[in-house]
């Protein structure tokens, strides 16, 4: 992945994702921490919530465990500078951090949201497949395309 996506990744911590099972849809916006060895975003979220439910239940066959609950979302720099705009669209697969991988990424998730530790949400898992990152600076309409390697 890019280092100049990876840098707009860092520099922001609010991504909006939507997920929809036939046509109940519905958008959630969440805190993140970016893990850039998985090249996943990680949220939490109560199990129980309308948009996690869509997520994980929009594909019959899978279950919490596959790739095949997927969201579509965003992370967006908030200017009226047409030069400025960045932004990224992603698509992703969704999974709840559990067993192994949860203490890792539950220390990742609270070293950057330390009050997160009252909470006590479900953690999750948002691992890229696909992101377009647009950044003016570099251009009008200037894309950026990421996939997820096949070997990664």
């Amino acid at each position: 992945m890019e280092q100049r996506i990876l840098d707009f990744i860092a520099e922001h911590h609010l991504l909006t994702f939507a997920a929809g099972v036939g046509s109940d849809i519905w958008c959630a916006s969440a805190f993140y921490v970016f893990n850039p060895q998985i090249c996943s975003f990680i949220i939490t979220s109560d199990q129980n919530t309308r948009h996690i439910q869509l997520a994980i239940n929009n594909n019959p066959d899978s279950n919490l465990e596959d790739k095949n609950n997927i969201v579509a979302g965003t992370v967006a720099l908030e200017t009226e500078k047409i030069g400025m705009i960045q932004g990224l669209q992603f698509k992703a697969a969704i999974k709840k951090a559990d067993g192994s991988l949860f203490n890792e990424h539950r220390l990742l998730y609270l070293k950057r949201f330390p009050y997160a530790i009252l909470k006590g949400s479900d953690l999750w898992i948002l691992e890229l497949l696909e992101l377009k990152f647009t950044d003016n600076r570099l251009g009008f309409g200037k894309k950026l395309h990421w996939t997820r390697d096949a070997k990664f």
